[in-house]
């Protein structure tokens, strides 16, 4: 009998565990729809309770804050690309095909997540003191650059790549033309009178963009001067 009350014990706080991470994972996705669409002053806790159909309580309960669930949304974001990344897994013994295929995520992943662009402009226009609060967040940008890191030593020691490359140098290189092309998208395309989002272009984007950064890093490149 009493391993029987024991047992039913376990499997009801299971269902609460379970029941508790599903309105948790409830906020999270509405607080990113969210935000993303209003910003992080205009996106109001009610707003959030509203779209995930829970009480304002249950935010303050899971989270604290609309600040503390901010920056989980702000880690959420950088933990799926952090996993969808992880998931391309380049292989390293061919370098320029490793790096290649880094490219290609970066810009079809920002391309396909819009939502990434717009949180992070936010938070950019808050000058980062949101994300600066996580301890998170350093560790997902410290994966990407440590693949990086694995692209060029595997490049310099086949003779392919020059040794005098910061990984973080070449991360922020391929990063920003990614980010960049997709945040500005819609004025870029009404300046240059063309638009930016057809395949066509995206696609001519990525092998600019390829081709720009392979002539960076080939061993045959020649280093930048260093001034003062």
């Amino acid at each position: 009998m009493a391993q029987t009350k024991q047992t039913k014990a376990v499997r009801g706080t299971g269902v609460r565990e379970a029941a508790a991470q599903a309105t948790r994972d409830s906020i999270l996705k509405a607080a990113t729809k969210v935000f993303a669409r209003y910003g992080y002053d205009g996106g109001s806790i009610e707003k959030i309770s509203s779209s995930a159909k829970t009480h304002d309580r249950m935010i303050y309960y899971y989270f604290g804050s609309k600040e503390g669930l901010f920056i989980a949304v702000l880690e959420g974001i950088y933990h799926r690309m952090d996993r969808a990344e992880a998931t391309c897994a380049p292989d390293t013994a061919d370098p320029v095909a490793a790096l290649k295929t880094v490219i290609r995520f970066k810009i079809d992943y920002y391309r396909r997540h819009p939502e990434f662009v717009t949180l992070l402009n936010t938070e950019n226009l808050h000058k980062g003191k949101h994300v600066a609060k996580s301890e998170k967040a350093v560790e997902y940008s410290s994966t990407a650059v440590d693949l990086i890191r694995d692209i060029l030593d595997a490049g310099v020691a086949q003779g392919l790549f020059r040794a005098d490359l910061r990984p973080r140098d070449v991360y922020l290189l391929i990063v920003s033309t990614a980010y960049f092309f997709t945040s500005n998208r819609h004025t870029l395309s009404a300046f240059l009178g063309e638009s930016l989002e057809t395949p066509e272009a995206v696609a001519a984007w990525e092998r600019f963009v390829t081709d720009s950064v392979l002539r960076v890093v080939r061993a045959d490149a020649a280093p930048l001067p260093v001034t003062a």
